[in-house]
C-alpha cells in the first residue's frame, strides 16, 4: 500500500503523521496588523474521514475556545486516523473586541456562502467555507448564549439530517434540540454542499462553564471515535442517552423590573410552576413568571434587571424523570472523567 500523501493548505504541506499551525490571511486592520484565521490542522498516518472543529464564529463564546484548546492536548490525536482541521478563533475581529458580531455589526454566522469581493463578514465566510469546511465530510461548531444568558450544554441538528442525529447521539449532551436551518448561517450553506455540521450550545457569552467546557470535550471525542477516528480507550460512553426535543420556546418577563429566579438551567418543571418573580424597586408589586407545561430548562437570562417581554427562561417539552436523569448522570461523570484535571481550567 503506497504511503499516505500529504494534507495541503494554503500551498503548505502537512505530512502524515505530523500537526502543523497554518494561517490563512483574511485583512489587514485599519493600523497595518495582519488578521489570519488560524487552523491546526492534525494529519494520520492512516487514512479515515477529514472533519473540522471551529469556535468563535461569534466573537464572545469564548467557551468553544477553551473546548478547543482542550481537545488539542488530549493524548488520543496521537492515534488519529485521518485528518483534523482545528480553529479555535473564526470571528477573531468579534474575539479580540470581546464582541459577538463583526466591526460593521454583521453576523458572521448570516455571512454564508460569503464571497471574495463582497462586505468583511462575507469574504471572511468566503474563505473559512473555501478552506476548511469545503473540504471536510463533517464538522463540528461550538457555541455559547449570548452575553447576560446561558445554556444548559445542548446539540442542535436538522430535523431530516440522519448523519447529524447520529452524532448528537454519540456526542451525549443531554439534550438534542431539532432545529431548522436558518438562511446565510454556516450550518445550511455546509448542508447544501453535502458537508453535515453538529451545533454545539453551552454556557454563556464572556465566561467559562467547566460542565459546558468538559460536556464539550467528552462529546467532541466520542464523535470523532464514532467515526472511528480515535481509539476507544480512554473515552467514556455517555451514562445516558440524549433526549430529543423537537419543541421548545422562550419564557418572557410579564412586567420590567428586577428579576429574581427560582429555576437554573437543567432543572425539570411542571405545569404552573413558578420559576421566578418579577418586582418592582419599591417592592408594591410581583409578578410571577409560570411554566405553560413541564419540562427542562435549557437556556435562561443571568441579569437580574429586565424589561417587560425580555427572554428569561428557554423550555423545552419532554419526559420530566428521563430528563432529570439524564443531566445528573452527565455532571456526576463528568466532574469524575480523569481526562480532564482542574488544574487545565485558565
Amino acid at each position: 500500500m503506497p504511503p499516505r500523501a500529504a494534507f495541503k493548505i494554503a500551498g503548505q504541506p502537512i505530512a502524515p503523521g505530523t500537526a502543523k499551525h497554518v494561517d490563512l490571511p483574511v485583512s489587514t486592520l485599519p493600523d497595518h496588523t495582519p488578521v489570519n484565521l488560524s487552523v491546526e490542522v492534525h494529519h494520520g498516518k492512516r487514512a479515515g474521514p477529514t472533519v473540522f472543529v471551529s469556535a468563535a464564529v461569534h466573537g464572545d463564546e469564548v467557551i468553544g475556545v477553551e473546548i478547543v484548546r482542550r481537545l488539542l492536548r488530549t493524548p488520543q490525536l496521537k492515534k488519529l486516523k485521518g485528518t483534523l482541521l482545528v480553529i479555535p478563533v473564526v470571528n477573531s475581529f468579534g474575539f479580540l473586541n470581546r464582541a459577538r458580531y463583526l466591526p460593521d455589526r454583521r453576523d458572521l454566522n448570516r455571512c454564508f456562502p460569503g464571497s471574495p469581493t463582497g462586505s468583511l463578514g462575507a469574504r471572511l465566510a468566503h474563505i473559512f467555507l473555501q478552506e476548511v469546511v469545503l473540504r471536510c465530510d463533517f464538522g463540528i461548531d461550538l457555541h455559547s448564549a449570548a452575553v447576560h444568558r446561558t445554556n444548559l450544554p445542548q446539540v442542535r441538528v436538522s430535523p431530516a439530517d440522519k448523519k447529524t442525529h447520529a452524532m448528537a447521539q454519540q456526542f451525549g449532551a443531554p439534550v438534542i434540540l431539532t432545529s431548522a436551518l436558518r438562511e446565510g448561517s454556516l450550518r445550511a450553506v455546509a448542508a447544501e454542499h453535502g458537508t453535515p455540521v453538529l451545533l454545539y450550545e453551552a454556557g454563556e457569552g464572556l465566561r467559562f462553564d467547566e460542565l459546558a467546557v468538559r460536556a464539550g470535550v467528552a462529546g467532541i471525542l466520542r464523535v470523532l471515535r464514532g467515526a472511528d477516528m480515535l481509539p476507544a480507550k480512554g473515552i467514556a460512553k455517555p451514562k445516558a442517552a440524549p433526549h430529543v426535543c423537537t419543541t421548545s420556546t422562550w419564557l418572557r418577563a410579564p412586567a420590567g423590573g428586577l428579576l429574581r429566579t427560582f429555576r437554573a438551567e437543567g432543572e425539570m418543571v411542571e405545569e404552573g410552576d413558578v420559576l421566578a418573580t418579577v418586582s418592582d424597586p419599591f417592592g408594591h408589586e410581583d409578578t410571577d413568571l409560570v411554566a405553560p407545561n413541564a419540562g427542562i430548562l435549557i437556556g435562561r437570562a443571568m441579569l437580574p434587571v429586565v424589561n417587560e417581554g425580555d427572554a428569561v427562561f428557554h423550555l423545552a417539552k419532554l419526559s420530566p424523570k428521563a430528563a432529570e436523569d439524564t443531566v445528573d448522570d452527565l455532571a456526576t461523570q463528568l466532574e469524575s472523567d480523569p481526562l480532564f484535571d482542574e488544574d487545565e481550567i485558565i
